[in-house]
């Protein structure tokens, strides 16, 4: 199989349209930023694309420091949210380099510095984790409530993907709180700040997470649901599995199954829609040590040959775009066919099934669920 990688040139290409609208990864961005940040790369090589990306948020921390002391509110998140963007880029698509390690550190401290300014309670929770000899003992997590509200609350716990960290969801706060539902915004196996890497028993991780759910007394136990979307879409799938009597509903958003983790696929993918080296990366959260290593390894992580698709399920709801060139919408496909019926909401689109539609039709059927 041969391996495939954009160039300088190609990425910024590809990615000129997110700059422009300041969407995924570039949200709380400006055009200008990235245009200056490329201009400056000779390569992509990970610590000089921190070097590149953490230069540029440094003057945004600057004058959201100095709004701060000014006691200019506005500024200060507006200035937080934009230097958090930035180091957010620094630090993408993950932490594989002592240069992006530093950077998502950076990311953190600018979010957690904006927050402080928004109309919602913010709790940044340590959750205690018995992991395996060489694993972490804690998952981070934000826990989100409306403010001055105490009652015991349905509770949603939401995950990303590969690239997408607790911190990077800041666009489905607001309409999830609406809906009456709490927020716990955490980091699946491999990235972030979570405990474990992936691998074929990293459900794990959620033992830890659910238990600790059921001490907090804002949090209803028998009214949780789940929602993963990308990469984390395929620990969502196989939650609502292993995990079916602890969940009242289940998400997953654009995952995977069994046909992305195929050598025809994965040679596929590698000219679709993500801009990076999509299995470098999945290698990464998996603790693989890059494209070769992930190629022979993921056929383990099949759903499929694991036997878990048979199993009953949790209430699920499969969303993805039938023109995803990440994850195949075959595997989606595969997911009804198997075990429990399922509900699904496919969109004429790509990765995600991102219409403005979508996380509306999501949080509707999650707040239909978890409220009952």
């Amino acid at each position: 199989m041969q391996r495939y990688t954009r160039s300088i040139s190609e990425l910024w290409q590809f990615w000129q349209p997110q700059a422009k609208g300041a969407l995924h990864p570039m949200v709380f961005t400006k055009y200008e930023d990235h245009q200056g940040v490329f201009a400056k790369l000779t390569s992509l090589d990970r610590d000089q694309w921190a070097a590149a990306y953490g230069a540029a948020a440094a003057p945004f921390e600057k004058l959201a420091r100095e709004a701060e002391a000014k006691g200019d509110e506005r500024a200060a998140k507006d200035h937080y949210f934009h230097a958090y963007g930035l180091y957010r880029m620094a630090r993408f698509p993950t932490t594989n380099s002592a240069g992006k390690r530093v950077a998502y550190r950076k990311s953190q401290e600018m979010y957690r510095a904006a927050l402080r300014y928004l109309p919602y309670r913010f709790e940044r929770v340590e959750i205690p984790f018995k992991g395996k000899a060489g694993e972490g003992d804690r998952s981070i997590g934000y826990l989100i409530r409306r403010p001055g509200d105490d009652s015991r609350r349905p509770l949603l716990i939401m995950w990303a993907g590969i690239d997408t960290f607790k911190e990077d969801r800041t666009e489905i706060w607001e309409p999830v709180i609406a809906a009456g539902l709490s927020l716990l915004l955490i980091d699946m196996p491999g990235t972030g700040d979570a405990p474990l890497k992936g691998s074929e028993d990293a459900e794990r991780l959620w033992d830890g997470v659910l238990d600790w759910c059921s001490t907090r007394p804002e949090i209803d136990p028998r009214r949780i649901g789940a929602w993963g979307g990308s990469t984390g879409g395929y620990w969502a799938a196989k939650l609502a599995h292993t995990h079916r009597q602890r969940f009242a509903a289940v998400v997953a958003q654009g995952g995977c199954a069994h046909f992305a983790f195929t050598p025809e696929w994965i040679e596929k993918a590698q000219r679709g829609s993500y801009a990076f080296d999509l299995a470098e990366t999945l290698a990464s959260a998996f603790g693989r040590d890059g494209f070769d290593d992930w190629v022979d390894f993921c056929p383990r992580l099949s759903l499929l040959t694991q036997g878990v698709l048979d199993q009953p399920c949790a209430p699920l709801l499969l969303v993805n775009g039938t023109q995803d060139t990440i994850f195949p919408i075959e595997d989606m496909y595969l997911l009804l066919q198997h075990g429990n019926p399922k509900e699904a909401r496919f969109y004429p689109v790509g990765h995600m099934g991102y219409t403005p539609d979508t996380n509306a039709t999501i949080i509707r059927w999650l707040a239909a669920h978890l409220l009952a």
